[in-house]
């Protein structure tokens, strides 16, 4: 039972009465006249319990844009309903209108409809409605929660697509079908063409040029069907924000473009999200449902309050890729973590993999950095310098064991990873 604000108004109609006829009983009288009153007003409204609730949800939609859910409210009861209905959303479903108005005739039933814009990636979930019932005096109502579940995955957003045009204008261009084709260690054979000035005279055909009149070169072409492996750390270091948004989210963005493009290269892209086990995989699905599959492995996942274990990921490593190909790590460099867990099973990587190691940067530091008014922001620079010196020095250690890495903050990291990728391929390193 819920009381409006009718019935306050009541109680308080009642202190001139007493006002005018002082003493306890009138009080008492007054008191119970309401009571009556609002057990009337209980017994005369229609029971939330005869409501049927029904909800359409559409299965996914991606961070940040608009979706609608509806309601269908079926009145079985023999009265009608007028009151008020809750959608009990999470806030992070950033529901709009969760309460609506209802006046359900018996037999009858209405669509209420809820605007969804969800503020957080995962699984939102709903499992109730709360109906309250207005009595015919509106002093009283009853109230009651309603089972109506419901599940909506928010995927991540893939906010680096719009660099993907120009990823993919360059790979034509590396790939030969819009520039010259390009020659390089685990390349393949494309097609013979007259020399050039500026041309690798170890690409001369000497036995086409002995036939020819002309000295004749071979052409070569970027090989296809390559192994890319994308590894996502789960760890608790990918749980720390940069900006808005946790490093994993950063991560997986940067995942996605790389897929689109690595897969629009002709090469097979697997997934790998790990921490202390595995917490998501894809493997084996080709274009055009790859990145559908992606997302929709990624978007449950959250970082884990553990260490990684990049021994156990290695092995994984090896059990899914057993042939020379691409491994990508999308880790954060904290010194303290990869020190201890990365660095000692780097060169295992190395030894079966061409590696690329992708990390977050945290602008903030450079800001810290550049922040020197007063004594206490002199510190904080003095310790954001440490820090990135310290990370400096770690990346120039990975790149001497002969690991690419890219280290760049969340809105560049995307275009960067792909960069590197397209100069791998370039420089036949796939």
């Amino acid at each position: 039972m819920a009381l409006t604000g009718r019935a306050v108004l009541l109680v308080l109609l009642g202190v001139p009465v007493v006002a005018l006829a002082p003493g306890w009983r009138s009080a008492a009288l007054w008191l119970l006249g309401v009571v009556a009153v609002v057990a009337l007003d209980v017994a005369l409204a229609a029971s939330p319990r005869a409501l049927e609730v029904e909800r359409d949800l559409p299965a996914s939609v991606r961070l940040g844009e608009p979706v609608e859910g509806v309601l269908v409210v079926t009145n079985t009861g023999s009265r009608r309903l007028r009151g008020v209905l809750r959608d009990a959303w999470p806030p992070s479903a950033g529901a709009d209108g969760a309460r609506s108005a209802l006046d359900v005739p018996p037999g009858e039933r209405r669509r209420l409809r809820t605007a969804l814009r969800p503020t957080r990636r995962g699984d939102r979930r709903v499992e109730v409605v709360v109906v309250r019932s207005r009595g015919p005096l509106g002093v009283a109502a009853r109230q009651a929660s309603l089972p109506a579940p419901g599940a909506l995955r928010v995927l991540p957003p893939f906010a680096s697509r719009r660099h993907l045009p120009g990823r993919l204008a360059r790979l034509r261009t590396l790939d030969g079908s819009a520039s010259a084709s390009v020659r390089g260690q685990g390349t393949e054979f494309d097609s013979l063409r007259e020399y050039v000035p500026g041309d690798d005279v170890r690409s001369i055909d000497w036995r086409a040029t002995a036939r020819a009149s002309s000295v004749v070169v071979r052409t070569w072409r970027p090989e296809r069907d390559r192994r890319v492996l994308v590894v996502l750390d789960t760890s608790r270091t990918s749980a720390g924000r940069v900006g808005d948004a946790p490093r994993l989210d950063a991560a997986m963005d940067a995942a996605l473009l790389l897929a689109a493009l690595a897969s629009a290269a002709g090469d097979r892209v697997d997934l790998l999200a790990a921490d202390r086990r595995v917490r998501a995989s894809v493997t084996g699905v080709r274009p055009p449902g790859l990145l559908a599959a992606l997302v929709q492995a990624m978007a449950p996942l959250e970082a884990s309050l553990v260490e990684a274990d990049w021994s156990a990921v290695v092995a994984e490593v090896r059990r899914r890729m057993p042939h020379r190909g691409l491994l990508v790590l999308l880790t954060p460099l904290e010194a303290a973590a990869v020190e201890e867990s990365l660095l000692p099973v780097l060169p295992t990587l190395l030894a079966a993999h061409t590696v690329l190691v992708s990390s977050v940067a945290d602008p903030a530091v450079d800001a810290m950095v550049a922040s020197r008014g007063d004594a206490p922001s002199v510190l904080t620079a003095a310790a954001a310098e440490r820090a990135r010196l310290e990370r400096a020095a770690l990346v120039a250690r990975m790149e001497r064991s002969g690991a690419e890495v890219v280290d760049a903050p969340p809105e560049l990291l995307p275009p960067r990873l792909a960069d590197a990728y397209l100069a791998l391929k370039a420089a036949g390193r796939l």
